[in-house]
């Protein structure tokens, strides 16, 4: 029924016209305690007793107010009424925590206010608070009405127009009711603000800027613009540090005050902050002080002053098993919140520390060393999204020969058929699409030397595979390159190594993996994870808060999949991506590291996050009608693909029966004003360095909004988890996921190679990252691993049934989440079959439970919503 005949309905009731709706509001406050102001909180506890300091008003949803000049009729002003009042001061120190507060409120209604579709809040209070929830419980001839707010509202001095909220019911820009058209035009003008002044943290603008955040003075850390592309950050307002200077002055991270400009909303709430601070502090050691740096010297203290070296295995394996003391820096507690770090008082000056024991050695100490678990990883691993199939031997490279020379490959047939291909020659093996290809040759030859010219001394790779008959794959050759030392014009220089066990032979065979796995686990931290997750997702976010009003039926599908986006990387810009930063210390490309992504980021290209796109691509699987999703892999062991594409066509088929409950033709998509909006912002602002139509979708069709939207939600929610959570299970032991190499591969009749044939584990130790620089990266992927104690994950949602009306749109969300427990299920039988499928679990028995939906007891498990971490 429309709300015009609702409208009608109620005139028609009989008995009294003003009748009373009885209202319930659930709030939050703020943590007097965890932030400076517990007088102001106090105040505002004693202000409640005496009423009137926050109120509300209702909006009609039918009838305007044309005497009054308004567009829509307004309801008389009701305040917030406490059910229970404490009764002394300890009930008033209870009253002042962050915990869900519930108030009663009275509104009076007649027939002329009509259906409520939205209501204006006041906050007179001198502090902000948190409003999750008002529900109106029994409105004349509608029933029960719920406003989905989950918004800070802060003093209404803070304000130049009032706090708007509106009911859950979607409505498409055309088909929203002529009195809430213009609050819900001014709710998004308010949003996207006027592009001047620094934002403070009450400011509820979201709007684009370059990432020129990255360092104080070094205009070579400006990312974005037709030099060094880059997707858009949101802006802060933040000053120049040098006057008409292009970078910002770098704040101080602080988790104190929030300096890290994000909508307020934005930001991680009063679980989730302490809960991430506490646990930085715990596996680090150390307390966050410093704007290019996470980790003070404490760390360092841990390692011996006559080396940085870690000696053997045995001593690296004793990080998990025995642990570490780290003496504190002095008066370092004094400087944590007591809230964040209830169990982290020192004794004696020292903290113990013990990381948890990685997957990959748990069950196995060794069976990571193994040329099968080397290239399993490739289908299983943290970074499953590279490996091709190989379209031509040898290989060849796309870098153009006027400035790179001759950069195919010096693998000769010799090196591949000494191994065996179970019968094949190399040409019947590609032909039987059995021959893959691991290949970092081009994305880093034109950064090698000056990667090279930094501590980092490392080679660009290839590593050739043959899939054999048991579905697995082999290694057959690594390739290691360095640019022509005369000139890049001249081509490159390679050598070739292929397996072996025992000997110098087989200790060369090792280093030649680890500088692949150099190269891997460093494409995945700057590509695979921060650029193609973190960083893409971003101006998705910023687009759809400035064009999508809230009622919009699209913003209701993608805002759950972009919670605490902006804000953890708001962080990654204080902390990790910045110069002089995490990235740049513990990753080989050094100081290159975000020039180097934003030379990746040239060919990225939206329609090629699909996953089905990018498996095509890559050669991993071709069309087939006749096979689940339309696709049949070429690696049926492929355990990220098998599992994603179960992911993606749920995504898929719920986005499909979500959008269709709203757009029945193509022409509601054209003429969608605030759709239409969107794409075009994003494209032009957003991802503002590609704004070429050749990379987007036109969105023209209900079938580019489905499957723009499933790209979108593939790429915050299924993508990120199988890229991000992974990282403690394989990585946390760093001998298989080393983050740099500082040697070049030892020459025979040097000293390194006798070295290497004496004590190749030591010489592979002091070849892969240093002792301090593998104790702070072990420290950080520890936490980028860990799942929020607050997380909601797909098929889920944080407002349960409430955040809609619309009953087709519940029921197609319950077919959703009832398809992932399927898929949950058909994951863990999989793994269960382990002789029949062996790249699922592999020789370190570690089950591959990256893309499992449901929440399990591992860091591994479980599909968050959001890129949160």
């Amino acid at each position: 029924m429309s709300l015009h005949l609702l409208d009608k309905a109620i005139k028609g009731i009989k008995g009294e016209k003003k009748v009373k709706i009885k209202g319930n509001v659930v709030l939050m406050k703020k943590n007097a305690f965890a932030l400076p102001d517990v007088p102001g909180a106090v105040l505002d506890s004693v202000h409640e007793l005496l009423g009137q300091k926050v109120s509300l008003q209702l909006i009609s949803a039918v009838n305007g107010d044309p005497e009054k000049g308004m567009p829509a009729k307004l309801g008389k002003v009701a305040y917030l009424k406490k059910e229970l009042v404490p009764k002394d001061l300890k009930d008033l120190l209870i009253a002042i925590k962050p915990n869900d507060s519930n108030f009663r409120v009275t509104f009076e209604w007649d027939e002329e206010l009509g259906v409520p579709g939205a209501f204006i809040i006041k906050n007179c209070l001198n502090t902000e608070f948190y409003l999750k929830t008002l529900t109106l419980e029994d409105v004349p001839g509608y029933g029960e009405l719920h406003f989905v707010c989950n918004s800070w509202v802060y003093p209404q001095g803070k304000y130049r127009t009032d706090r708007i909220f509106f009911s859950n019911q979607a409505y498409l820009p055309s088909e929203t009711p002529a009195p809430l058209r213009l609050y819900r035009e001014k709710e998004l003008m308010n949003l996207r603000g006027d592009g001047t002044g620094e934002l403070e943290e009450w400011d509820r603008v979201y709007d684009y800027d370059y990432y020129n955040d990255l360092g104080s003075k070094d205009a070579g850390h400006v990312l974005g613009g037709s030099t060094f592309p880059y997707p858009r950050r949101g802006r802060t307002g933040w000053l120049p540090a040098q006057k008409n200077g292009p970078s910002e002055i770098l704040q101080l991270l602080d988790f104190t005050r929030r300096k890290v400009y994000v909508p307020r909303d934005e930001q991680f709430n009063h679980v989730k902050m302490p809960a991430f601070f506490a646990h930085s502090v715990k596996s680090q050691g150390h307390l966050v002080k410093s704007q290019s740096r996470l980790f003070l010297p404490s760390l360092w203290a841990v390692c011996n002053n006559s080396t940085d070296e870690f000696e053997s295995f045995q001593e690296v394996l004793k990080l998990y098993e025995v642990g570490f003391e780290i003496p504190l820096i002095e008066n370092i507690m004094q400087c944590i919140p007591s809230e964040f770090v209830k169990e982290l008082a020192p004794k004696n000056g020292e903290a113990h520390f013990q990381f948890p024991m990685p997957q990959v050695i748990k069950e196995d100490k060794h069976a990571w060393r193994t040329d099968e678990e080397f290239a399993r990883e490739m289908l299983a691993g943290v970074n499953p999204v590279i490996i091709c199939r190989l379209p031509e031997f040898p290989p060849t490279s796309k870098l153009d020969p006027k400035d790179y020379g001759n950069q195919t490959s010096s693998i000769t047939r010799e090196h591949i058929e000494n191994n065996d291909l179970e019968g094949l020659s190399i040409d019947e093996a590609m032909e039987n699409n059995r021959l893959f290809i691991l290949d970092y040759h081009d994305a880093l030859m034109p950064y090698l030397r000056k990667i090279n010219s930094t501590s980092t001394k490392t080679y660009a790779t290839r590593t050739l595979l043959f899939l054999t008959k048991d579905g697995i794959l082999k290694p057959l050759a690594i390739e290691l390159s360095l640019p022509h030392p005369e000139k890049e014009e001249f081509g490159a220089i390679s050598k070739v190594y292929t397996p072996a066990k025992y000997g110098v032979e087989g200790s060369i065979w090792q280093l030649a993996k680890a500088y692949v796995s150099v190269n891997d686990y460093g494409y995945h931290q700057l590509i695979s994870h921060w650029l193609n997750t973190h960083a893409v997702i971003e101006p998705f976010v910023i687009a759809m808060n400035r064009q999508l009003s809230v009622v919009h039926p699209i913003y209701k599908l993608l805002h759950p999949h972009f919670r605490d986006t902006m804000c953890i990387n708001a962080f990654a810009r204080r902390t990790l991506i910045n110069a002089g930063g995490i990235f740049e210390k513990l990753f080989f490309p050094g100081k290159f590291a975000m020039e180097f992504s934003s030379m990746i980021y040239k060919s990225w290209a939206f329609p090629e996050q699909a996953l089905p796109v990018d498996l095509i691509k890559r050669g991993i699987a071709v069309e087939d009608s006749n096979s689940p999703h339309g696709l049949r892999l070429l690696i049926e062991d492929y355990p990220y693909a098998v599992d994603g594409l179960q992911i993606w066509s749920a995504i898929k088929t719920w986005v499909q029966d979500y959008c269709s409950c709203y757009y029945k033709t193509n022409e509601m998509v054209q003429t969608d004003t605030e759709l239409q909006s969107w794409w075009k912002e994003l494209r032009e602002k957003g991802h503002g360095d590609k704004k070429d139509e050749a990379w987007w979708p036109k969105m023209q069709t209900l079938e580019e909004l489905i499957e723009a939207c499933t790209i979108i939600i593939w790429m915050a929610s299924a993508l990120h988890a199988a890229v991000n959570f992974g990282q403690y299970p394989y990585a946390g032991y760093f001998p298989n996921r080393p983050t740099m190499s500082r040697r070049f591969l030892p020459e025979p009749g040097t000293f390194e190679y006798q070295e290497l044939e004496q004590n190749p584990e030591k010489v592979f130790l002091r070849t892969i990252t240093a002792k301090p620089f593998a104790l702070e990266a072990v420290s950080l992927i520890e936490i980028l691993s860990r799942h929020s104690p607050d997380e909601v994950y797909l098929g889920q949602r944080d407002d349960d049934h409430k955040w809609t009306r619309d009953t087709r749109a519940l029921e197609a969300f319950k077919k959703f989440g009832d398809k992932l427990v399927e898929i949950e299920k058909r994951i863990k039988e999989m793994n269960r079959l382990e002789h029949k499928w062996k790249n699922r679990v592999g020789p370190v028995k570690m089950p591959y439970t990256l893309l499992s939906p449901i929440k399990g007891k591992d860091l591994d498990m479980g599909i968050p919503n959001s890129i949160s971490i």
